[in-house]
């Protein structure tokens, strides 16, 4: 239970150092207290002593502790990043900026974070590093600089101690995904890296000379609330520069009630870029996750690499799949063909194959059935069957995972695997091989697509804010690994494989890659705001793959929206010199707060002494760097206000505006041209918005456009602009 007092922590109860301190009080644990996330503690509180001290003067908010989930050689290479021009050598690889990873923990002794060639501890930190038996001192250096771990609030959520349920209270990681984060936003240079003979080449991190804090606040059973904000907490008194936190809950929460939010506010306060994963609840709309304006929201994409297969069939079809299996191969040679559905189980549940249907054969197994690709391929080994084809269903349509399967097994999607079982249903005697590829960079398909997982908008508290705001390589990304974790996830006793790197898939993946660009950019324009460090990734952010096309979203099969990629793919090059940025800071976000009609006591547990509200301000009215507008039976005509603030170095500039109206909307930009001088680097803008009749749009829900600023030298200043007409509300008129 996380309370929020109106008054700093002291007033309210008794403040000791460290915060893993246990207060033995009736009935009671105070877990953390918190004096920088926000201001408040967790403790242990029965229902009703929750409900009494939610209606004590003085107290803010009383939040349910809730659980929150886990959410590279070629990326960088795609993403534009060079040794000899642009970003890297201009910031020095982001020498000395520190990012605080909040994942699963950190595997010390790994090249990655070797700190070979760096310079000593920036001066300004103020962290720490905790020592276990699995953490030994010395683990900590000039790379890695610090660690800790919290499982306050696992612990009492889970009624049980760390070492009665087999786990290390340590920064340890023992699962492999904090340690694949960390490497991926910051890792040091590793050469002859690699996932066994699969995407082998020089490894390293986005920004490879900033410094990393791990904070472990995820355990087997999740991460909680509390345990992350009493991370978020000491992250932010440690002088972290960036936050990159790869987790969620779904789905989203308003934002007093979303700790997450409260902290990455106050974190913002400070000076500190809060980057966060969306979502892997794609392809479903207003999915998206980590929604607050003042949060980098990072949904996922494709980069040119990947691991396929060919699926061949007895016909002489020709099918490409994915795989990361290494082993021995199927023989040369068709070998039987059976569809799982057929033989006792088509979700290939253990246990429930037909070993006299399924031995000597290739099994097709379809997605899904709450059991993962590993999993069906071992319920086949063990039933006698020899490989497996793993089909996408039409949820998952064309969306394909690369596995490290423990045997010979591919994954193909909707549209090939309806094609390899309508030709076992209509044969006597069906044959296939699989035939492994290994690793391809191409351009076909384009790059970058949409992962059909990364979660969706609209925004689901606040329609007006459009998230995500950005999408980055998450697909198929190579990155370090802890040692004491396989590479599927898949049952340890099975699967005792151990691996240096691993390849895997999520927004988790994506968020590292825009945390690294804002360490990045941070370096270069220490004197920047987190909103202007976001904006800058924003609004150069770009819209067409490596064919020159539009951006295509794999759950379609056609053109992505804003509400799948948000502003675009990030260009870490281009955002080093964006022209113009839509500035925010604590003001703009608590008039936010009151446009989206929050009381001055809700609005307290981000700010101890909030402003007033300014009259007539609509959350459209925020300095956002996209426009997301939303029509309804009383609001047929919107108008947004925007500022922006020249950076470029040039004393005079002129900015005439561009752009694609949405659909069935006429937009009109006043002024159409922003003129810049030696006494004005700030200027506002207006954009009004105006529907057509119900009558013209018919059945359309949304429509998409974008709006430039366009200076005629390098700069292109862009934002997406989403429109949404308010269904239920156009019905009720009529």
């Amino acid at each position: 239970m996380t309370v929020c007092p109106a008054e700093p922590l002291s007033t309210v109860l008794p403040y000791q150092s460290p915060s893993n301190v246990y207060y033995d009080l009736p009935k009671t644990k105070l877990l953390y207290s918190y004096e920088h996330a926000i201001h408040g503690f967790a403790a242990r509180l029965s229902a009703s002593q929750a409900e009494e001290l939610r209606h004590q003067p003085g107290i803010l908010s009383v939040i349910p502790d809730s659980i929150s989930q886990l959410q590279t050689t070629r990326s960088l290479q795609f993403l534009g990043l060079a040794d000899s021009w642009g970003i890297w050598p201009n910031t020095n690889y982001g020498e000395d900026i520190i990012i605080g990873i909040l994942d699963s923990g950190i595997r010390p002794d790994h090249p990655s974070f070797s700190d070979a060639g760096l310079s000593p501890v920036p001066s300004s930190w103020r962290g720490g590093c905790e020592t276990a038996l699995d953490f030994p001192s010395g683990s900590c250096n000039r790379k890695l600089i610090g660690a800790r771990a919290y499982y306050g609030g696992y612990e009492e959520n889970m009624r049980r101690s760390l070492e009665e349920m087999g786990e290390s209270k340590s920064p340890t990681d023992y699962d492999g995904h904090g340690t694949h984060t960390a490497s991926t936003a910051a890792g040091s240079v590793v050469s002859s890296a690699g996932f066994y003979a699969y995407a082998t080449g020089e490894a390293k991190g986005v920004a490879i000379k900033a410094r990393i804090a791990a904070y472990k606040v995820c355990w087997r059973g999740g991460c909680f609330d509390s345990d992350i904000l009493a991370a978020l907490n000491q992250a932010i008194s440690d002088g972290v520069h960036v936050l990159s936190l790869s987790l969620g809950r779904s789905p989203a929460m308003p934002y007093d009630e979303d700790p997450i939010a409260i902290a990455a506010f106050h974190a913002a306060e400070r000076g500190i870029l809060t980057s966060a994963s969306a979502g892997n609840s794609g392809p479903s709309y207003r999915t998206a996750v980590n929604i607050a304006p003042w949060i980098l929201s990072v949904g996922a994409s494709t980069i040119d690499r990947e691991f396929p297969t060919d699926v061949v069939l007895g016909d002489g079809s020709i099918l490409q799949g994915v795989s990361l299996y290494y082993g021995k191969p199927l023989l040369n040679a068709l070998l039987p063909l059976v569809y799982a559905s057929g033989a006792g189980s088509r979700f290939c549940h253990q246990g429930e194959l037909v070993p006299s249907m399924v031995t000597g054969k290739i099994v097709v197994c379809d997605v899904g059935g709450d059991t993962g690709g590993v999993a069906k391929g071992y319920a086949v080994h063990l039933a006698g069957g020899v490989g497996m084809i793993l089909a996408n269903t039409e949820e998952q349509v064309e969306g394909l995972k690369s596995e490290a399967h423990l045997i010979p097994a591919t994954m193909v999607g909707v549209t090939n695997g309806n094609i390899i079982k309508n030709y076992v249903r209509s044969q006597l005697a069906p044959t296939a091989i699989i035939i492994f590829r290994g690793t391809v960079v191409w351009i076909t398909p384009s790059a970058p697509r949409v992962g059909v997982f990364s979660s969706r908008g609209p925004n689901v508290i606040t329609q007006e804010i459009l998230k995500p705001d950005v999408i980055a390589p998450g697909v198929n990304i190579l990155a370090a690994w802890s040692k004491f974790a396989n590479p599927s996830g898949f049952d340890g006793n099975i699967d005792q494989r151990r691996v240096d790197f691993n390849i895997i898939s999520g927004t988790s993946m994506a968020c590292p890659h825009v945390s690294g660009i804002a360490a990045l950019l941070r370096k270069a324009r220490p004197y920047w705001s987190p909103a202007a460090i976001k904006s800058a990734i924003m609004t150069t952010a770009y819209n067409v793959d490596n064919n020159g096309r539009n951006i295509v979203d794999l759950a379609t099969g056609v053109a992505s929206t804003p509400f799948a990629h948000g502003s675009g793919h990030v260009d870490p090059n281009k955002a080093l010199n964006p022209g113009l940025v839509y500035d925010m800071g604590t003001s703009d976000y608590v008039q936010f707060l009151c446009s989206i009609g929050y009381t001055q006591s809700r609005i307290a547990v981000f700010v101890s002494n909030p402003e007033s509200c300014r009259p007539g301000m609509t959350p459209g009215d925020v300095n956002y760097p996209s426009f997301s507008v939303v029509f309804s039976r009383q609001r047929t005509v919107v108008t947004h206000t925007r500022r922006v603030r020249k950076v470029e170095s040039t004393a005079a500039a002129v900015y005439n505006v561009t752009g694609i109206a949405p659909e069935f909307v006429e937009v009109k930009v006043t002024p159409d041209k922003l003129t810049f001088d030696q006494y004005s680097d700030t200027l506002t803008y207006q954009v009004t918005f105006t529907s057509a009749a119900i009558e013209t749009i018919g059945d359309t829900t949304s429509t998409f456009g974008y709006l430039e600023w366009i200076d005629g030298q390098q700069h292109i200043v862009r934002s997406p602009i989403a429109v949404l007409w308010n269904r239920d509300s156009w019905v009720d008129a009529m």
